[in-house]
């Protein structure tokens, strides 16, 4: 039997397969660092796109937050301007008012009765006077009592004055002021008109 050496060729095999087996490492080494490093790229850059958009976002948030801040300031002059519109409103409102109330008070006053103070305290009015007498006073109440601008008189004092040879009375009241309806007004006015 002839003898025939195999192994040098198994050894070649060997390390042709062990070099095979080397190539292919590194390939599949570096394979998977590529697609690591692609992958990481890729991540990254989501990262950064959701950074960006955040951004964005907080940069609106803000820009919002300063517009919200601008309509409350604006909306506080608007109410201030309302407020002091509404005031004013008032005041040109009471303007015929106050001319009716002193209107009335001329009307309402009987011979003998002099006036020494009218005050306004909300609706109250204080009137401090002199009256010939005390018929006078009551006279003068009654007046009030029948107004349309003027309701429940109440005398707080009434003082004797003796000066000389005359007697009169020192006198302090206070009587509600009222707004009638303007039906009620028209209807007043028609009965001075009648007498």
């Amino acid at each position: 039997m002839a003898k025939i050496n195999l192994r040098p060729w198994r050894e070649e095999l060997r390390q042709e397969k062990q070099q095979q087996f080397m190539v292919t490492l590194v390939g599949v080494l570096v394979l998977s660092f590529a697609v690591l490093f692609f992958w990481h790229q890729y991540l990254n850059g989501i990262i950064d796109d959701q950074r960006s958009r955040n951004r964005f976002i907080q940069q609106e948030t803000d820009k919002l937050k300063e517009q919200i801040a601008e309509i409350d300031k604006l909306k506080q002059e608007r109410k201030r301007l309302i407020d002091r519109m509404k005031v004013i409103q008032e005041l040109q409102g009471n303007r015929p008012v106050i001319v009716k109330v002193f209107d009335e008070l001329v009307r309402t006053i009987p011979d003998g009765v002099y006036y020494e103070e009218v005050g306004l305290d909300g609706s109250v009015l204080n009137i401090s006077g002199v009256a010939e007498s005390n018929n006078r006073i009551s006279s003068l109440m009654r007046n009030f009592d029948d107004s349309q601008w003027f309701k429940d008189p109440n005398l707080t004092s009434v003082k004797a004055i003796k000066e000389d040879s005359d007697t009169s009375s020192s006198f302090n009241l206070t009587v509600n002021q009222t707004t009638p309806n303007a039906e009620e007004e028209e209807a007043t006015k028609g009965r001075r008109k009648r007498s």
